[in-house]
C-alpha cells in the first residue's frame, strides 16, 4: 500500500464519493474561518469563477453554491429552473435518474419518465418522438455518469436533441464533473449539478450547479423551497461577494479551494480523466484475469465506477469479502442494480495506477471461496 497516498487514513475509498483526499485536502480544514470575513467570501468567488472556467471554454456561464449533499443541488436545480406552469421530462437508466423523478414527484411538478432499463442507454428516436408529441415539456434532465452501474449516458446527442426541440437541459454532472473533459456550450446544457466530494475531490458538505446566466436570471421565485431556492442563493452571492443566505460549510468550502488547486497542478481535467481511465483499465483488465465480469458492455462504460457481476459460488458472501479488501486496505461498494447481483469499485479520488494493481492483488488474497 502507497503510504503517501493514503498516510491518514486506513484503507481507500474506492467508491463514487465521499472518496480518497490528499493530506493537503484534509489539512486546509484545520483553520477555522467567518463566513463575514472578506477573505473567506474571496475563496468563495474564485471557487465560483473557477467552476464556471471549467464548465465552459465560453462567456455567459455562471455558478452557484448550495449547502448539503449533491442530491440537495439537483433538488434545488430542479424546483428553481422549472416554472410552476412547466413539465420535466427525466431520461432514467438508474437509480439517480429515479431519483430525479422522485423529487419532482414530491414537489408536485408535472413531470414524464422515459426509463430505458438500468443496463441501457436512453432511446434517442423515443426521446424525440416524446419531445414532438408532448408539447407541454419545456425541460429535460438526464444523469450524465449513472454510478447505478457506471454507465455513461450520451449527453452531447441528448443534448443536440433537446435543443432542436427549444427545451432546457439540465444535466446531473454529480459523478463526472472535473473528472471527463465536457463543455456546457457543446453540450448545450443550461445547467450542470456537481458535488464538492467527487472528481474535484474535496469532501462532503456542499453541492453547485453552473448554469447559463440567462436561463438563471429567469428563475425568480420559481422555487418551491426557500433554503433550496438557488437563484436567491446566486443573487446573495453575486450582489454580496461571495456571501451565503445561511450558514456556509466554512471548512469545506477551503478544502474545496485546495482540491481545485490540485486538479490544476494535476494538469487540468484532461490529465485527471487520463488517471481515471488508466486506474479503471487496470482495475478491469485485472479483475477478468480474476474470473470476474463487468456488468456493462465497454462502450457503455464510464471510467468513474465500475460494475461487476457477484461471483456464481455458493460460499460467496459480499459482506465477508468486503470485510477481507477491507482488511488489506481498500474498501469497496455493494451493488444497486435491481435485476443483477453485482458490486462496485470506484476509480475516482487520490487513487493512482499503482495503488489500483495493489488492489488486484487484495482481491487476489480475499477470494476465500476458491
Amino acid at each position: 500500500m502507497d503510504a503517501k497516498n493514503m498516510p491518514d487514513n486506513p484503507y481507500f475509498l474506492l467508491t463514487p464519493g465521499p472518496l480518497s483526499t490528499s493530506k493537503p485536502v484534509k489539512s486546509a480544514m484545520f483553520r477555522d474561518w467567518c463566513t463575514w470575513d472578506k477573505d473567506y467570501n474571496d475563496i468563495v468567488q474564485d471557487i465560483r469563477a473557477r467552476l464556471a472556467a471549467l464548465a465552459s471554454r465560453n462567456n455567459g456561464y455562471t455558478s452557484v453554491l448550495m449547502q448539503g449533499s449533491g442530491t440537495f443541488s439537483v433538488e434545488a436545480a430542479i424546483s428553481t429552473a422549472v416554472p410552476h406552469d412547466g413539465k420535466l421530462l427525466v431520461l432514467a437508466n438508474g437509480h439517480y435518474g429515479d431519483r430525479i423523478a422522485l423529487i419532482a414527484q414530491r414537489m408536485g411538478l408535472e413531470h414524464t419518465v422515459l426509463d430505458s432499463g438500468e443496463v441501457q442507454r436512453p432511446d434517442l428516436d423515443q426521446l424525440r418522438q416524446t419531445l414532438d408529441q408532448d408539447t407541454a415539456i419545456t425541460h429535460v434532465a438526464v444523469v450524465h455518469c449513472e454510478t447505478t452501474t457506471g454507465m455513461l449516458n450520451p449527453v452531447q446527442e441528448i443534448g443536440r436533441i433537446v435543443k432542436q426541440a427549444g427545451k432546457v437541459y439540465i444535466v446531473d454532472a454529480m459523478s463526472s464533473f472535473g473528472g471527463i473533459p465536457l463543455d456546457m456550450a457543446d453540450l448545450g446544457a443550461d445547467f450542470i449539478v456537481s458535488s464538492a466530494n467527487k472528481c474535484i475531490q474535496g469532501v462532503p458538505g456542499f453541492g453547485f450547479a453552473v448554469a447559463k446566466k440567462s436561463e438563471l436570471e429567469q428563475c425568480q421565485g420559481r422555487s418551491r423551497s426557500l433554503s433550496l431556492d438557488m437563484h436567491d442563493q446566486w443573487q446573495e452571492m453575486e450582489n454580496k461577494n461571495g456571501k451565503w443566505r445561511y450558514t456556509s460549510p466554512t471548512h469545506v468550502v477551503r478544502a474545496f479551494a485546495q482540491a481545485l488547486a490540485e486538479l490544476e497542478d494535476e494538469g487540468g481535467v484532461a490529465t485527471r480523466f487520463a488517471r481515471y481511465t488508466e486506474n479503471h483499465r487496470i482495475l478491469v483488465e485485472g479483475m477478468r484475469e480474476l474470473g470476474f465480469s463487468t456488468l456493462l458492455p465497454d462502450e457503455f462504460q464510464s471510467p468513474i465506477i465500475t460494475s461487476f457481476s457477484n461471483p456464481d459460488h455458493p460460499d460467496y458472501d459480499f459482506m465477508r469479502f468486503y470485510g477481507l479488501l477491507k482488511e488489506r486496505g481498500f474498501v469497496i461498494y455493494p451493488g444497486k442494480v435491481t435485476g443483477a447481483n453485482t458490486f462496485r469499485i470506484g476509480n475516482i479520488g487520490h487513487v493512482f495506477p499503482q495503488d489500483m494493481r495493489s488492489l488486484i492483488g487484495a482481491v487476489a488474497e480475499s477470494m476465500y471461496w476458491r
